[in-house]
């Protein structure tokens, strides 16, 4: 392959004349709220998405309010890069705020569940470039050695963000409206583009733009297709396998033929070449395992935790506190630590085993049915690794390539934790399905008449019933974590053979 936009050796060895001088806060306080709006809205409609089918009467199209979102951000986060590598980010970031706020006023305002559906599928458009151009923007705007510290930031504000979404959810449907959670994007995106309008600077337009169309195209059919089938099992009929068979082929053929495809394009979307470097490849890996495993967490230990161990909705919410903190006080610490010391590789060992030792641990206390306070330390194990370990992958991602092609390769590593996260609330929600649909043919009562999380009303359910509700939801969500305790362990591997071969 004639073109070589990576080497082995890391970029940031390459520049050490580089004369950048430090963003400005203005700058940093709008790219942070551009993603904190992102983040948000991945985790926000949690807690909201009962009242939102019950007010617009469409309880069996619940799970595409999520998977609209989650596929139309995946699928626009490379494609942002690239055209953030032509155009430059500034355009780009007035767009993607453009469409998500008028996408968020719009699914305010919708009146039936398939109207939501698609706003929701617009804003994503919008979502997948906000999270996607604030990386890029912060690895062309400082310099190669000290972008740890600035990532551990971004990612800190994602991990809050994430994590806070389904409280601040539930409290905006309580005390106000389930449309408070998209309307209130309208001044907190306003406040974001008036931030990097005067801040941001204007890079000039190439002469010779060549946009990868049929790449777009091939990428866009293979994701869907990925991500359908993740949920085949909610729209087939029970034996019916014609159609996860049929989106099997489609996702495997299309993402064969889209490297064929990525390889001929002059200016590729994904360009392949890039994934010649194994620093980067492992990165990019390990992001994806992160991700996938993350939001796993995130959905389904609130669930055993009103399930299995009957707390109520703040009380879980309690628990997720030590991730949370953990996440922030990590991220920062850890970005800091990698900006003075520039050992990313070792840090991102350390960040990926620590995550797979919190999610072993929760795989054997859900096993054993251990109660809160085992839960409580480990979900702290679990941030500990999470803000190490995702904002070392940016920077080695980062330093690896050159600055012409920066944007395509945060784009691609953008798209890779989106995929990465999407898949894995996907897997690991389709084995807690199938668990519990297995088991609940055995119960003498439907699950859906047990009100999780209210105390008073199990307290009026036979002890020996509550017990075997118990027991089926804590198997389920066991079988459950076990997926991302396997990729994390795969993860670890793959990071270990990397810190052999070289520290820095």
């Amino acid at each position: 392959m004639s073109r070589s936009p990576v080497s082995e050796a890391p970029y940031a060895a390459a520049t050490t004349a580089d004369r950048r001088e430090r963003p400005k806060p203005a700058l940093i306080v709008s790219l942070l709220l551009a993603m904190v709006l992102a983040a948000l809205d991945q985790s926000i409609l949690a807690t909201a998405l009962p009242a939102i089918a019950s007010d617009l009467h469409g309880i069996e199209s619940l799970s595409w309010v999520v998977t609209a979102f989650m596929l139309t951000s995946t699928i626009s986060a490379p494609l942002y890069g690239k055209l953030s590598d032509l155009y430059g980010q500034r355009p780009l970031f007035m767009l993607s705020i453009g469409v998500f706020v008028g996408a968020s006023v719009l699914c305010g305002g919708c009146t039936s569940m398939w109207q939501l559906i698609a706003a929701r599928g617009l804003q994503g458009l919008g979502a997948g470039g906000l999270m996607t151009l604030s990386q890029i923007v912060i690895g062309r705007s400082v310099k190669p050695n000290e972008r740890g510290r600035y990532q551990g930031l971004f990612s800190g504000a994602f991990a809050v963000s994430s994590a806070a979404g389904p409280l601040l959810g539930g409290f905006i449907t309580s005390n106000l409206s389930w449309r408070w959670i998209f309307f209130i994007n309208l001044p907190l995106g306003l406040l974001a583009m008036s931030g990097l309008f005067r801040n941001l600077p204007a890079l000039r337009r190439e002469a010779s733009v060549s946009i990868d169309y049929a790449g777009a195209l091939v990428l866009g059919v293979a994701t869907s297709a990925l991500l359908l089938l993740t949920h085949a099992y909610s729209f087939s009929a029970a034996g019916d396998l014609w159609l996860p068979v049929g989106l099997g082929v489609v996702a495997f053929v299309g993402f064969g033929l889209l490297y064929r495809v990525e390889r001929a394009a002059k200016a590729p979307i994904i360009d392949p070449a890039l994934f010649a470097n194994r620093r980067f490849t492992v990165a990019i890996c390990a992001m994806a395992a992160m991700a996938f495993a993350m939001m796993g967490s995130l959905v389904f230990m609130p669930l055993y935790y009103q399930a299995v161990l009957h707390q109520t909705p703040t009380e879980s919410g309690f628990m997720t506190l030590p991730q949370v903190v953990m996440m922030v006080i990590s991220s920062f610490a850890g970005g800091a630590i990698s900006s003075r010391r520039q050992n990313f590789v070792t840090l991102l060992l350390l960040g990926v085993a620590l995550e797979c030792l919190g999610l072993c641990l929760l795989l054997a206390f859900t096993s054993a049915g251990l109660g809160a306070p085992w839960f409580f330390l480990t979900m702290g194990i679990l941030g500990l690794g999470m803000g190490i370990g995702m904002p070392n992958a940016t920077v080695l991602v980062q330093n690896a390539v050159q600055p012409a092609v920066m944007g395509a390769a945060t784009a691609a590593l953008a798209f890779c934790r989106s995929l990465g996260a999407a898949v894995g609330v996907a897997t690991a929600g389709g084995i807690m399905s199938y668990v519990l649909s297995r088991g609940a043919a055995q119960l003498p009562v439907s699950l859906g008449s047990f009100q999780l999380g209210n105390a008073e009303a199990l307290a009026q359910v036979p002890a020996a019933q509550l017990a075997q509700v118990t027991e089926l939801y804590r198997s389920a969500i066991n079988a459950s974590l076990f997926a991302g305790a396997l990729v994390m362990g795969l993860a670890v591997v793959l990071v270990a053979y990397l810190a052999k071969r070289g520290n820095r």
